[in-house]
């Protein structure tokens, strides 16, 4: 790129960054917000939290990608009129495609990052966040056990524990294991803390006793203990086979689906919509770029007014948006319509593209399509006999 060509990506690629920046950090607080439950009533760790939340982030840098572009390229081409550099630039005999080309490389690099996090990123990251909801779900002390309560679970255990303390330590506990018949276990201790190792849960007893009972005995023996440690595993169900949607399968699970696969078979539509939907994905924000460029890419002196003209290219972005999202709704349940999930952004690429390099012989021609349809409203009538 030129000297003058650097210019101006500099000035949309900081409008870009800012508006990047700010709109997925505002979005991401938000959203953040909104799962402090998993630290306030489930006792899940910071960690837990941030990596939950941290997860959704490629979707948002994905979703925001285009917009924070359309953003910058309004913005940027807004400063250039203002300053009154386009039309330097203009009466200087700068063509409009030498004007468009750090737009468009701009442009072309946000396509290529949109690419990558919709093919490769967002399908793993989806599927984590699926695994780790199921892992905070099967959280036996945080979801199951309420604090004060007998708790009979399916296996034959009954679980109390008088109040939850500092750390998310369990105070006052009672567990009754019957699992084996005629057989009793009983572990009091005064407090306990849930704990990993090797993968594995554990419950790890302070202060307490055990109370075993034989079967065919009114005796039963005691253990004291100051530590003892009893596997959680046994407390919570067996895990089921997990099934992935389409959006959380990786796009070669998509291209090669398993066929004999029941969920495939009942969602073939949505593996379709899904795979196609990331392969175009990338167009948006060139297309985003193109009706930017041409709703303001041409020079006006600081008189003329540009609402109308960002008015028009917003809402050329949202009918856009809307095309998209009819198309691949289409497209889960018709295989023809999954043309159109391609075709959408790449006619609005091709209508902007026709008005930003032939623009004056267009608007030419709407002029003399409009004194024309003019002429004839304004031809007098043969009055009546």
């Amino acid at each position: 790129m030129t000297q003058i060509e650097r210019y101006i990506f500099r000035i949309a690629f900081g409008a870009f960054l800012a508006c990047l920046v700010g709109l997925t950090g505002t979005i991401w607080v938000t959203q953040a917000l909104r799962e402090l439950d998993l630290i306030t009533a489930k006792g899940q760790t910071l960690v837990i939290f941030f990596l939950i939340t941290g997860l959704s982030l490629p979707t948002l840098i994905t979703v925001i990608s285009p917009v924070a572009l359309f953003i910058a390229v309004i913005y940027a081409l807004n400063k250039l009129n203002g300053d009154s550099e386009l039309i330097v630039m203009s009466a200087a005999g700068m063509k409009p495609r030498r004007i468009l080309r750090p737009f468009l490389t701009l442009g072309l690099a946000v396509s290529f990052a949109v690419a990558f996090l919709t093919i490769q990123v967002m399908p793993s990251s989806f599927q984590e966040l699926r695994d780790v909801l199921t892992r905070v779900r099967g959280d036996f002390i945080a979801n199951v056990v309420k604090e004060g309560q007998f708790t009979q679970l399916d296996s034959g255990i009954t679980f109390h524990f008088r109040e939850r303390g500092p750390g998310g330590s369990l105070l006052g506990l009672f567990i009754q294991d019957k699992r084996e018949p005629g057989k009793t276990v009983v572990y009091l201790a005064e407090r306990g803390q849930a704990v990993e190792y090797g993968g594995q849960s554990y419950l790890a007893l302070e202060k307490g006793s055990v109370h075993r009972q034989q079967k065919d005995s009114r005796d039963s023996s005691i253990i004291t203990f100051e530590r003892y440690t009893v596997d959680l595993a046994a407390f919570t169900p067996p895990d089921g086979e997990v099934t992935y949607k389409p959006r959380e399968r990786s796009t070669t699970q998509l291209f090669f689906p398993d066929r004999s696969e029941g969920y495939y078979q009942l969602q073939k539509g949505r593996f379709r919509s899904e795979l196609h939907d990331r392969l175009s994905s990338w167009l948006y924000p060139l297309a985003l770029t193109f009706i930017a460029f041409a709703a303001l890419g041409d020079p006006r002196t600081t008189r003329q007014g540009r609402g109308v003209a960002v008015a028009g290219a917003v809402l050329a972005v949202v009918v856009l948006r809307i095309a998209g999202f009819a198309a691949t709704s289409a497209a889960t349940r018709s295989q023809g319509a999954v043309v159109a999930i391609y075709a959408v952004p790449l006619v609005a690429i091709a209508w902007s593209s026709i008005l930003i390099f032939h623009g004056p012989r267009v608007r030419a021609w709407n002029a003399r399509a409009m004194r024309g349809l003019g002429g004839l409203l304004r031809r007098p009538r043969l009055g009546r006999a």
